[in-house]
């Protein structure tokens, strides 16, 4: 129990001095007008209030996955509990901020059009199919999730409700931002860290004991912490899904003041609430094998279990709000910056309805095509693709400091890391190349080590060159 509220202690204290800190290296200037007001188009880009927004961001990022990436982390054991506080405050939070800010800073850009003005060309077209893809990967599990657990809830065919969840999508991708979005989703937002405040009081006032941190690996399978826990557990501690999802709001922020709190503080936000879920996981099911076996193969029955159990009747409206209502609200952004990352790639105005429709229903006709396909075979390669393009954020965070002769090690430390932890996954999991844990672990130190040194050596250069011109 000690830990676990000196966790929550410390991810506070983060967004107040390492957030500040990060703020202070990209640097503010709030001066200068902002994409929202320069250029509202009363579609994509609307001027709000930054409390509106930061709601907005927390539900956009959060949906499912600090509630079941923290679920399925929690059966490594407390040692989850590092990963989600000090990869939210180093690499997520750092993260998220970067891709708001580089988005606020060129006009609202999606993603992959960030990569390509500070990585080059090349990386943004690959970046373009890889962030779709993700996207709808995205969307499809935001989808396959809630529509299972209200078939259990209502014996309604699940195919009913993937298409009941893709209508509301389609309205939700198309729209104006202020009309659903900007309307609904502060509400839910709030809800949704309503709920994680109601499942914490629940353990403490039911006596449940939350284990102490410590470094032993409890999976039942035998996973070894790295780097299965680092991918495991994305939303919650660093998750690429972000960055896609930030150029949304980054077209609403009025001052740049506000890009902290709405992106570094929704991290923070969303790291509070993936430490709470990990934390019920591992005190309500008494051990991790046990949590295995009763969420069987997917946690939205262990989230309803908790919900209902730790608050009862009112824990069961929660439950349907957290695994079916929130996620749903994800997806369809997901699928919102599926559309804006097509149309900046192509630059297709999309003040025409008739041109979101053109982009937007050949991604909904891939994406329910998508959902026939096994829940846990999706989510495993969104795991790794979510990871994979975090690491591509930090590393395009990493140039633009560099260029901007910026301490760019706030990004670089952790661009390092993420990319030791992408390569050795995928060398070694199953929907990878299979290969011996040490030998995935060595490629992947590898591959790291030469970014790293490729990177060092740019910024050689770049430190020559400036001297050049100075002299």
């Amino acid at each position: 129990m000690i830990s676990f509220f000196g966790a929550i202690i410390v991810l506070i204290l983060g967004y107040f001095v390492y957030g500040k800190f990060v703020e202070r290296v990209f640097g503010i200037d709030d001066s200068l007008q902002t994409p929202a007001l320069s250029m509202e188009d009363g579609v994509d880009y609307v001027p709000m209030n930054w409390k509106k927004i930061f709601l907005i961001q927390f539900l956009n990022i959060a949906g499912l996955g600090p509630i079941f990436g923290a679920i399925q982390g929690a059966l490594f054991g407390p040692a989850a509990f590092l990963w989600i506080v000090f990869g939210t405050i180093f690499a997520g939070g750092v993260h998220d901020f970067l891709s708001g800010y580089l988005s606020l800073k060129n006009k609202g850009v999606s993603a992959s059009e960030l990569v390509g003005i500070y990585l080059g060309e090349g990386a943004r077209k690959i970046m373009v199919v890889f962030s779709v893809v993700l996207l709808v990967l995205v969307g499809v599990v935001f989808v396959t999730g809630p529509a299972g657990l209200l078939n259990t809830l209502t014996n309604v065919n699940t195919q009913i409700w993937v298409a009941v969840i893709f209508v509301y999508y389609i309205l939700a991708t198309v729209l104006p931002v202020d009309k659903i979005i900007g309307k609904i989703y502060p509400l839910f937002g709030a809800a949704l860290i309503l709920m994680a405040v109601g499942i914490a009081g629940g353990l403490i006032v039911k006596g449940y004991q939350i284990p102490e941190i410590t470094l032993q690996n409890f999976h039942p399978d035998g996973k070894p912490l790295f780097p299965y826990l680092f991918i495991t557990i994305a939303c919650g501690a660093i998750s690429g899904f972000h960055a896609t999802q930030s150029p949304l709001m980054a077209r609403c922020v009025e001052h740049e003041r506000e890009i902290r709190p709405v992106f570094y503080g929704a991290m923070v936000a969303e790291g509070i609430i993936a430490l709470i879920w990990a934390a019920a996981a591992m005190a309500f099911f008494h051990g991790e094998p046990q949590l295995q076996a009763i969420y069987g193969g997917t946690p939205a029955v262990g989230v309803n279990e908790m919900s209902i159990t730790l608050l009862g009747p009112v824990g069961a409206v929660l439950a349907v709000l957290g695994v079916v209502a929130c996620p749903i609200t994800s997806g369809d952004t997901a699928f919102r910056s599926a559309r804006l990352t097509i149309a900046d790639s192509f630059n297709i105005k999309q003040d025409k309805l008739s041109s979101r429709f053109m982009i937007a229903i050949p991604l909904f006709a891939v994406g329910v095509a998508l959902t026939f396909i096994d829940f846990n075979i999706i989510w495993r390669y969104f795991s790794w693709a979510n990871q994979t393009l975090a690491m591509i954020m930090l590393w395009t965070g990493s140039m633009f400091l560099l260029k901007n002769n910026k301490n760019y090690m706030v990004t670089v430390a952790p661009a390092i890391y993420m990319t030791a932890v992408t390569f050795s996954y995928i060398m070694q999991a199953p929907e990878g190349f299979r290969l011996p844990a040490q030998v995935g672990n060595i490629i992947g130190v590898a591959v790291a080590v030469l970014f790293a040194v490729a990177f060092f050596v740019k910024a050689n250069k770049e430190k020559h060159v400036e001297h050049n011109k100075a002299a």
